[in-house]
């Protein structure tokens, strides 16, 4: 494929980079990142779950993890601030008899004290004492957050301006003590860097429209010199390799 070609083709990236919920689909096969995590989300809130237990999903996406828990409905709460992924909401987990609300996570949540067993959140925002007033006593907050050193390689690499740090705060030790000045007691931490890999550039655009935060006002024509670079080494070495941080916390009240 000629320069011209390729430039097309990321062009064509660029415009389609939309998402419903937390779908990845489009760039399947194209990339792969959290395939080996030193821990497994999904299990970990399972080995606590007990089928009476109240739970709320925070930051819910369009609901797809929180619906492979197969939790019983009347049971499970969630929220969601995305626009398009409220609509969504609406439509998937309402009919369902799920407790969903529009809400933001760093507001005033709409629920009373002390109403939940356990309080999940997966790459989503939280106030800790928002968390405390709504969970019951001896309740879990589980999350596992996107660290702050998260693509930074793959911003550096294609990024004609490197911006700044978008979440500098989120580091393991810091999020413990935060939740630690809020009452909270430490039941797990764990923190991992981990590789993410990109077997063509237009999937690396794609997924740089999405990840919107970390690669502020990018685009492809602004960047052709950063992504042919890139273009240069993925056929040197057949991939192209960043570097994804994770961190695990369980805190209880």
């Amino acid at each position: 494929m000629n320069k011209k070609n390729k430039i097309a083709a990321w062009i064509a990236e660029e415009k389609v980079a939309k998402i419903q919920g937390w779908n990845f689909s489009h760039i399947y096969g194209r990339y792969e990142e959290e395939n080996d995590l030193p821990w497994n989300f999904k299990k970990i809130i399972q080995a606590y779950l007990l089928p009476e237990f109240k739970i709320l999903d925070m930051e819910t996406g369009g609901g797809e993890f929180l619906l492979s828990l197969n939790h019983p409905f009347h049971n499970t709460s969630a929220i969601e601030a995305y626009p398009p992924n409220v609509i969504l909401c609406k439509k998937r987990l309402l009919p369902l008899d799920i407790d969903f609300h529009e809400a933001n996570a760093k507001d005033v949540l709409p629920f009373k004290d002390n109403q939940f067993d356990i309080i999940i959140n997966r790459h989503g925002d939280y106030h800790p004492k928002e968390i405390y007033r709504i969970l019951k006593p001896n309740g879990l907050f589980i999350t596992e957050q996107v660290g702050a050193e998260n693509d930074r390689d793959l911003v550096k690499l294609i990024m004609k301006q490197v911006p700044k740090i978008p979440f500098p705060e989120q580091y393991l030790e810091q999020t413990i003590h935060k939740f630690q000045k809020h009452g909270f007691t430490l039941v797990d931490g764990q923190e991992a860097f981990r590789p993410i890999r990109f077997w063509d550039i237009g999937a690396l655009v794609w997924f740089a429209h999405i990840i919107e935060w970390e690669f502020p006002h990018f685009k492809v024509m602004d960047s052709l010199e950063q992504l042919f670079k890139a273009q240069e080494l993925l056929e040197q070495q057949g991939f192209i390799e960043g570097s994804i941080h994770r961190f695990l916390l369980i805190v209880r009240k």
